[in-house]
């Protein structure tokens, strides 16, 4: 949630303004998405979004339990959590639009797509979580394999960037830009909404079925939050992390490598999900380590913050950015931000504007108000 709303101090422009400087190249490549395979650090905020919810359901479906819900109740509760992440993901999406956005790729969306599913298979053991998994990722894998993209297909058409030169070529160009079966789906789908023109392709390739294998990636969490729920000592739990993200991101890199599956998250590869799964399992492992073995806790309140609150955090980010930003200048004006020079003003700004949501968040944290779904 913190790499997501860091995106307002703009770390990405400080390349053009030093283009020799090995740093801020090396940030500009990871505070934005890859063009199409490979992996950046950003790259990794939606997978992270995604394996976070699986790692909650555990310990979710424990507590409803031990409240006395009955099955059916907990149903309703999957069923209109769902809903509003569905909804409130084409609110934020439609934000600055004239009318209502009609899409589904976005991150709230995605899961709120997959949450069912996911829920049923919080209610099986870890043996038929990993079968399901298999299931999808082998499932989507041919669902790409065996479309053939329509005779009058055009690039232009199917809004792929001009210039576009990352196309895969032999058995991997199943899953090229706008020109698979993901896309072609939406092509349907997305036109039974209402729309000012007709919906030809998203420019970013990014797709609604998508879901089917970002529930890859939360069935992966839900795997992790069962063996940290059940842990009989710190150490066990650490060792299964580290094998799984080993044995995932390996997998992976092969099917990437070999051209049998291309790693690609702006469609959700299956490749991808494994690869990414894999640094999603490191990840856990990692504060793990630090905050439940070696109990350093201190250091991980301002996370904290942000943790409890990120739905707060993620619509002040759609929806108040703006707004901070202008009060910000109003009040105080553009000099404290030129002190190192125009070069570091959009980020200094920025910087001031996430600072203050940080602070609203941590005033609901002190006082234990958590906007919840």
């Amino acid at each position: 949630m913190l790499l997501m709303a860091a995106e307002m101090m703009h770390l990405t422009s400080l390349v053009k303004h030093f283009p020799d400087s090995r740093i801020c190249r090396w940030l500009a490549f990871h505070c934005d998405h890859v063009d199409w395979a490979g992996c950046s650090l950003h790259d990794l905020i939606q997978p992270s979004f995604s394996f976070m919810v699986g790692v909650a359901l555990p310990f979710s479906l424990a507590s409803r339990a031990s409240r006395g819900q009955s099955c059916a109740k907990q149903w309703l509760h999957v069923m209109y959590r769902s809903l509003i992440l569905i909804l409130l993901g084409v609110f934020l999406r439609s934000t600055w639009h004239d009318r209502t956005d009609w899409t589904f790729e976005d991150t709230l969306s995605q899961i709120g797509l997959g949450y069912p599913f996911l829920f049923a298979l919080g209610l099986v053991g870890n043996r038929l979580r990993w079968a399901s998994l298999v299931a999808i990722l082998v499932g989507y894998w041919l669902f790409f394999v065996f479309y053939t993209p329509p005779q009058s297909w055009d690039a232009g058409l199917a809004h792929v960037p001009r210039g576009w030169s990352y196309d895969f070529t032999g058995f991997a160009s199943h899953w090229n830009f706008n020109k698979n079966p993901a896309w072609a789906f939406d092509r349907w789908f997305m036109n039974l909404f209402p729309r000012k023109n007709e919906f030809m392709g998203n420019s970013g390739a990014y797709s609604t079925l998508s879901f089917i294998p970002t529930l890859g990636t939360m069935v992966l969490g839900l795997i992790a939050g069962q063996w940290l729920r059940d842990r009989n000592s710190n150490a066990e739990p650490l060792r299964k992390l580290i094998i799984a993200g080993t044995i995932c991101m390996a997998t992976g890199i092969l099917l990437d490598k070999t051209g049998i599956c291309p790693s690609v998250k702006k469609i959700w590869t299956p490749s991808w999900t494994l690869f990414s799964g894999g640094w999603c399992f490191f990840l856990m492992s990692a504060f793990y380590a630090l905050i439940d073995v070696k109990g350093w806790k201190k250091w991980a309140l301002p996370l904290v913050v942000i943790g409890t609150n990120s739905i707060a955090m993620y619509v002040m980010v759609y929806t108040q950015t703006g707004f901070f930003r202008k009060a910000i200048t109003t009040h105080f004006g553009r000099a404290p931000f030129r002190v190192f020079g125009d070069a570091f003003e959009q980020t200094l700004h920025g910087a001031a504007v996430l600072l203050l949501l940080w602070l609203i968040l941590f005033w609901l944290y002190r006082r234990k108000v958590f906007l919840k779904i």
